[in-house]
């Protein structure tokens, strides 16, 4: 059913009749809590899974398995015959490479940094200063060798520029936290062949560096093309749609695996409260958003909202629609903590417009009506919310981790293992229905319910979108954010030394 533009689906044959609707019961958060099982969640993630095996093990930006996936999407949701449902075609580069490496004769496993070129490199491996953000990083010695250089600090795409710039042939960045590393060098440009590879690969490498000269071989094999790909949007056929509630989660893998929690949880979870929400009556439209390209950066999110009658150029006609956007990516970590965004910015000083702290303080009291605990999850501007925070959209959202560390606070709050990554499977082949906390899985599907209920029937404490003081402040804080953070995903300390999560 994908189209190449946007396509509204089959709404007459599907509609409801005025007495039908009128026989429905006001949505409340307790019946539509009700109908959330984890039965239908954990069928809904094997579907998924299903979808990836099928199609090479993944379901990403590109591939027939995401293909499949907004397939899936879109025939599940008309089947409700609830919702006006339409893909949103975009196109954008598409890049994936298979790669090579040895360090001093030991093969490594790394990973392919998308948007790095095709190519070889035979030489000595130079460790770079400090993280390599700088141009006085670089010793004389990286001209005509491989740059290796730790993560943190700044975007990955700058370490590969500088790197090329002071003569690299090549370029290994190494995770400076627990797990592999795979990510974007956000555009094309000018880099030596780059490759990624995890914290211990990484360790043992300088190791081996701290013993005298080491030779490094690598390859990087890239494909890069303009491929089509799409959104989902399905909207309430009742409702205001001058009044908007959106809700979204991303429907792309990475290419190293499935993506069951990153972030089959949250559309799961999000299309599961779909399904439900078609059994009650609403007084505000809607909306649920599925995106692509998350992985790529978060180009679907984007076009999106740049495509929505020109709101990124300053129209803010149609955005100002929209009310709230709540965001739901990785919600069934195996090792989770419950993660709520900071709108309030009292664990950060980086607060969301107007009504996101009204948004986090709904989620918290959920959480503490089921007597359970809750940390709070930095805005870093690295998931689909981050496009409507810039545009002044109030935001919120769900995340139970990705890499890092359970902490021991954490591991005494929530249960699980401290010293352990909250998802020892992020961006890699074990991200799989096999791998997820149904625990988690369940309590923030019906948490993303008891919302979906509360702002479906009122936008009491929530502000409609003052579009020229919220955007200016989004901005700032995205700049703030990207200055201190760097590109990555970590523990920060909150108010107390309170340990905290971002993504």
């Amino acid at each position: 059913m994908r189209t190449t533009s946007i396509v509204v689906a089959g709404l007459a044959s599907c509609a409801l009749s005025s007495a039908e609707y009128d026989y429905k019961p006001d949505v409340t958060s307790e019946a539509l809590q009700e109908l959330i099982t984890i039965e239908d969640l954990m069928a809904g993630s094997q579907d998924l899974q299903d979808i990836a095996d099928a199609n090479g093990g993944n379901r990403a930006f590109g591939g027939a398995g995401h293909n499949a996936t907004v397939d899936y999407l879109v025939k599940t949701l008309e089947e409700t015959g609830g919702y006006e449902v339409s893909t949103q075609a975009f196109v954008e580069l598409f890049s994936a490479a298979t790669v090579e490496l040895s360090v001093g004769g030991t093969e490594y496993a790394g990973s392919y940094m998308t948007y790095g070129p095709s190519g070889t490199a035979g030489a000595s491996l130079i460790k770079v200063a400090n993280f390599g953000c700088n141009a006085t990083d670089y010793p004389a010695e990286v001209s005509g060798n491989v740059a290796f250089i730790s993560r943190g600090t700044c975007d990955f795409r700058v370490k590969a520029t500088s790197a090329k710039a002071a003569g690299a042939m090549g370029t290994i960045i190494y995770n400076n936290v627990p797990g592999s590393l795979a990510g974007t060098l956000g555009a094309v440009g000018d880099y030596a062949p780059t490759i990624g590879i995890d914290q211990d690969d990484g360790q043992a490498i300088l190791a081996q560096l701290g013993s005298g000269t080491v030779s490094a071989d690598l390859l990087v094999d890239a494909i890069s093309e303009n491929r089509t790909t799409w959104n989902v949007v399905a909207e309430t056929k009742e409702g205001d749609h001058d009044n908007v509630l959106t809700l979204g989660g991303h429907t792309d893998s990475v290419f190293a695996g499935p993506g069951i929690n990153d972030d089959g949880s949250g559309t799961i979870g999000i299309l599961t409260v779909a399904k439900a929400l078609t059994n009650f009556k609403v007084k505000n439209a809607v909306r649920f958003l599925f995106w692509s390209a998350e992985e790529y950066g978060k180009l679907g999110s984007f076009h999106y909202l740049r495509t929505l009658n020109g709101t990124i150029s300053g129209n803010q006609t149609e955005v100002s629609k929209i009310r709230a956007y709540l965001n739901f990516d990785m919600i069934a970590s195996p090792n989770y903590v419950l993660g709520i965004y900071d709108g309030d910015g009292s664990a950060f000083n980086l607060s969301g417009p107007a009504g996101s702290a009204k948004i986090e303080r709904d989620f918290e009291k959920f959480y503490e009506s089921k007597e359970k605990p809750h940390v709070p999850a930095l805005f870093s501007f690295r998931s689909d919310y981050a496009a409507f925070l810039e545009n002044g959209v109030p935001a919120g959202g769900l995340f139970t981790g990705a890499e890092v560390l359970k902490t021991e606070e954490e591991a005494r709050l929530f249960g699980g293992e401290a010293g352990v990554a909250l998802d020892a499977n992020y961006h890699q082949a074990g991200d799989t229905v096999d791998n997820l906390s149904e625990e988690a899985f369940l309590l923030n599907t019906q948490s993303i319910a008891n919302s979906v209920a509360m702002y479906a029937m009122s936008w009491e404490g929530i502000p409609k979108v003052n579009a020229t003081i919220a955007k200016r402040d989004a901005h700032l804080h995205r700049h703030h954010a990207a200055r201190d953070l760097g590109h990555t995903h970590e523990h920060l300390s909150g108010p107390c030394g309170a340990s905290t999560l971002l993504k």
